[in-house]
């Protein structure tokens, strides 16, 4: 039996700009650089989304 064993590297992470749903139900958000509309709605609830900052890990 073979186990992978390797420590990985850590992950960058960065404050990033993103969409997130304002429904309570809904947890949808998105990175704001891969939104193709300036005032996105949600793809998941169809709700209306604000900006917010969360941090991520680094997209190359």
């Amino acid at each position: 039996m073979a186990y992978n064993n390797k420590k990985k590297e850590p992950v960058e992470e960065v404050d990033t700009m993103v969409w997130s749903c304002v429904s309570d139900s809904c947890s949808g958000w998105m990175r704001e650089d891969y939104s193709f509309e300036t005032e996105p709605t949600c793809p998941l609830c169809h709700s209306e989304m604000a900006k917010e900052t969360r941090v991520l890990p680094k997209l190359s």
